[in-house]
């Protein structure tokens, strides 16, 4: 994750950036809720889970699974509120928890323009950086599991979001979403952000691309309209299975 603060972000500055290039459709979907609920979702649970799946406590699958569950069952920071959804329904749930069960959704993605392999080079900040209002926002993040899980996480602490077009070295072209991390006063010292852009906790905000398969929720202003409900269904049908048969292959 390339982080940088408020000043770098304008138009024309330059940036390494690492887009990770995940094709949804081949990613592990999301199983409906009743399912989810119904497997155990723990660390503790771990043996009886990867016979579940039949992978091998030595394997790569069963580490990523042991660090997704860690990352869930660890403490949030001090104002943050996190958890880790395991079907569309959950996550839906948590973010109208935080966001208010009356508002209306509105989520944000990074899109790809243009196809290409490069996943790392330098990019240039085009045209006029666009804030999206966000008083209140949620951020999910995709971890490695064997169905779709995403790891969501709200701070009482202010933040902001902008939509950046960027520009590749080749001509690539990616309107990426970026958030602004205000106050990170109660961020641990050893955050690797700190280390990056040699600073500590609550001196400098903080900032940071999105990759294309996580997602930015905010409530949707009032004034913009009808319903953005269409856009979150369509990125999220990727994570949803095909058919029956899908739900079995994840345990194979």
């Amino acid at each position: 994750m390339v982080f940088f603060t408020l000043k770098d972000l304008r138009v024309g500055k330059r940036m390494a950036i690492h887009f990770p290039k995940r094709d949804p459709a081949k990613s592990p979907k999301f199983w409906p809720k009743e399912e989810a609920d119904s497997v155990p979702f723990s660390s503790n649970q771990l043996p009886h889970l990867l016979k579940l799946f039949s992978f091998s406590p030595h394997s790569s699958q069963a580490t990523a699974m042991e660090n997704t569950l860690r990352e869930c069952e660890s403490k949030p920071i001090k104002g943050e509120v996190k958890f880790c959804a395991t079907s569309l329904e959950s996550m839906l749930e948590f973010t109208q928890s935080i966001l208010g069960v009356t508002s209306e959704l509105q989520a944000f993605s990074t899109l790809h323009q243009t196809t290409s392999s490069v996943t790392f080079q330098n990019y240039t900040i085009q045209e006029t950086i666009m804030e999206i209002p966000a008083p209140k926002m949620v951020a999910c993040h995709t971890m490695p599991y064997p169905y779709a899980v995403f790891y969501c996480h709200s701070q009482e602490s202010a933040n902001r979001v902008y939509r950046v077009s960027l520009v590749g070295e080749n001509g690539d072209r990616v309107e990426a979403m970026a958030v602004c991390h205000l106050d990170t006063s109660q961020w641990v010292p050893t955050h690797v952000s700190f280390q990056v852009l040699r600073i500590t906790p609550g001196t400098s905000p903080v900032c940071h691309f999105f990759p294309a398969d996580h997602l930015i929720w905010v409530p949707k202003p009032q004034a913009h309209g009808s319903s953005s409900i269409w856009y979150i269904l369509v990125f999220l049908h990727a994570y949803e299975p095909n058919n029956a048969g899908e739900k079995k292959n994840a345990r194979a």
